[in-house]
């Protein structure tokens, strides 16, 4: 380690050290009321203070007036995500220091945080911590939201079901891509069936996870959401600038990503149908997501099946086999095979 990397790193723990110190002073208060009496089983914790989804949830659910959010509210946060992605880990002090003041504890464990709340978002970025940091949560018999990526492979994506499976916990996970605008009525039959789609999102990539699992599964997801499960194989053209990743589902239907790492990023979609056509889009932000989180923490019904969140990893897995296979068709079963699906 560099002398820089070295005074960065002191730097960071220290400024962590004090922020997590601050914690002792009175608890916040929004509308007279201090966060630390929410009611049991509406006690949200968080665990991963590195994307900017933690402070967007929390915003939207301790701040904003969502009576749809039945009343949850983020009291208490793990910090820790990623170890070692650099944009990741240099958000974690600020992002302590934006969600203290919206009614937050920070806690110095994953156990401390479960002993005092009832539901769990882990929004930890890095999603090859998900694993390890999922099975506390699960064997504590809580409801936990897993966020994009579910995992950064195939077999701990496999491994994460396997594991709620075996504690009868439901989880689920999903891009807010899910809910772009036109596709809830795609899904209830606006066009009839549908015979195709293309989508479109940033896909920037991290080498730390597979290629599209990082950004692009954004742009998948909404693709997957229009065009349902049943896809037997994967075609990609990887460029510097953008990935077209084609796949052709059993009967025949054929659905497109363009992943986006030149020009203006944009999300969006096209769809056609035996009815007529339909444009997707605007996306419409995190609340339709987080209407869906709060009603699984109530209920226990998942609005996306582990089958369907596995296919779609299953697809960006087969395009990165396609990207070393310099195009050739692979296929999503052996993939789903391979991995223990």
């Amino acid at each position: 380690m560099s002398k820089k990397d070295t005074h960065q790193r002191r730097n960071f723990v220290k400024t962590l050290g004090l922020t997590t110190a601050a914690i002792g002073a009175a608890p916040y208060i929004l509308k007279g009321k201090p966060f630390s009496q929410t009611p049991a089983g509406k006690r949200v914790g968080i665990i991963g203070l590195d994307t900017s989804h933690s402070i967007a949830f929390t915003k939207a659910m301790n701040q904003e007036n969502h009576p749809e959010l039945l009343g949850y509210k983020v009291t208490a946060a793990y910090p820790h995500g990623s170890k070692d992605i650099e944009s990741s880990v240099k958000r974690i002090p600020g992002y302590i220091e934006d969600i203290q003041p919206m009614g937050v504890e920070i806690v110095d464990s994953i156990d401390q945080l479960l002993q005092q709340v009832d539901v769990v978002l882990l929004e930890t970025n890095d999603g090859r911590r998900h694993l390890e940091q999922v099975i506390p949560v699960l064997e504590s018999g809580k409801r936990v939201f897993v966020d994009k990526p579910v995992a950064a492979s195939m077999k701990d994506a496999v491994e994460i079901y396997n594991t709620a499976e075996k504690f009868g916990i439901p989880i689920f996970s999903a891009s807010s891509l899910r809910y772009i605008k036109g596709a809830d009525a795609i899904q209830k039959g606006k066009i009839g069936k549908v015979l195709g789609a293309t989508t479109w999102s940033p896909a920037t990539i991290e080498k730390t996870h597979p290629d599209m699992y990082w950004y692009g599964i954004h742009g998948v997801e909404a693709l997957f959401t229009v065009m349902g499960t049943g896809c037997q194989e994967v075609y990609r053209v990887h460029t510097e600038g953008a990935d077209v990743i084609t796949g052709i589902w059993e009967d025949g239907r054929m659905g497109i990503f363009r992943g986006q790492r030149a020009g203006k990023p944009t999300y969006g979609g096209y769809v056609y149908g035996e009815k007529s056509n339909m444009d997707l889009g605007p996306y419409q932000g995190y609340l339709p997501l987080l209407v869906d989180i709060a009603q699984y923490f109530e209920t226990g019904q998942t609005p996306v099946t582990p089958e369907e969140t596995l296919e779609i990893f299953a697809f960006m897995s087969a395009a990165d086999e396609s990207k070393k296979k310099k195009g050739k068709s692979v296929s999503i079963k052996k993939i789903l095979k391979k991995a223990g699906a």
